[in-house]
C-alpha cells in the first residue's frame, strides 16, 4: 500500500473538479492519495474499506502489544481462571462483552 508519487499525489483543485475519479482510484488501487495545496501535502484520502481495515489492524496490534506487556509483567491467568471470569461477566450481563 505504498504511495506511488507519480500517480498518488493529487492537487486539491483536481479533487474539486472530479472527486469521483479520485475516490474511484482509492478503491481500485487500495493506495492512499496525498492531497496537496500549493505543492504541499495537506491531507490523505483513502477508501473507507481500506481505512476500516487499517483501524482494525491497528487495534489488533495494540492488543498484541498490551498482551505481550502483560506477559512480561506476569499479569496472566490460566485458562480455567479466564473461563470463570468470562462466565461471571456473562452472568452479570457485563457491557464489556457487547460488540
Amino acid at each position: 500500500m505504498a504511495i506511488k508519487f507519480s500517480e498518488d499525489v493529487v492537487p486539491l483543485a483536481d479533487v474539486k473538479l472530479n472527486p469521483g475519479k479520485v475516490i474511484r482510484r482509492t478503491r481500485e488501487t487500495h493506495r492512499p492519495i496525498l492531497l496537496t495545496s500549493r505543492g504541499r501535502g495537506v491531507a490523505v484520502m483513502q477508501s473507507l474499506e481500506d481505512f476500516e481495515l487499517a483501524e482494525e489492524e491497528k487495534a489488533f496490534m495494540r492488543a498484541v502489544v498490551e498482551g505481550l506487556g502483560d506477559l512480561d509483567n506476569n499479569r496472566q491467568v490460566d485458562l480455567e481462571m479466564a473461563k470463570k471470569r468470562l462466565d461471571a461477566a456473562k452472568s452479570q450481563n457485563c457491557p464489556c462483552l457487547a460488540k
